[in-house]
């Protein structure tokens, strides 16, 4: 399966030039954790809400002063929409982040791949894979010798 066909959409976005605060409330009304900082249609940043508890509360920054720019992870690692899913989630456990960016072939924002959609469809993909694996040996899955 290609990230393209597993990522959301509808995603969330910032500019680099707002304020930490302006951001922050973003996340609060739409119900999400992350933000892609976006140029000319271009991920150039990350930034979540850990960031802005980290980044900003605890080094007592003013949210309203401090721009996303100062505070976000420059540069993401992205995936084509063609990209694999397991690659994907390579980048994601060597980067040791729950997000990637999904960018079309002119490099522009088309998505974002998290690690719980994935893991969503392999429960999904696990759960009809159990009863037919009952069909085909039940004595294997009920503790039972042949």
């Amino acid at each position: 399966m290609a990230a393209g066909e597993l990522c959301r959409r509808d995603v969330d976005t910032a500019n680099f030039d707002e304020s930490a605060l302006d951001a922050a409330r973003r996340m609060r009304d739409r119900q999400v954790g992350t933000v892609v900082v976006v140029d000319g249609g271009r991920p150039v940043g990350i930034l979540t809400d850990r960031d802005l508890a980290v980044r900003v509360l605890a080094a007592g920054l003013d949210p309203q002063k401090t721009r996303v720019s100062e505070v976000m992870t420059p540069a993401p690692t992205t995936v084509t929409e063609d990209a694999q899913i397991a690659t994907a989630l390579g980048y994601m456990r060597a980067g040791r982040f729950r997000r990637v960016p999904v960018v079309g072939t002119d490099g522009r924002l088309c998505g974002i791949l998290a690690l719980d959609d994935v893991l969503a469809v392999v429960a999904a993909e696990l759960a009809e894979i159990g009863p037919l694996l009952m069909r085909e040996a039940p004595h294997r899955w009920l503790g039972r010798q042949t």
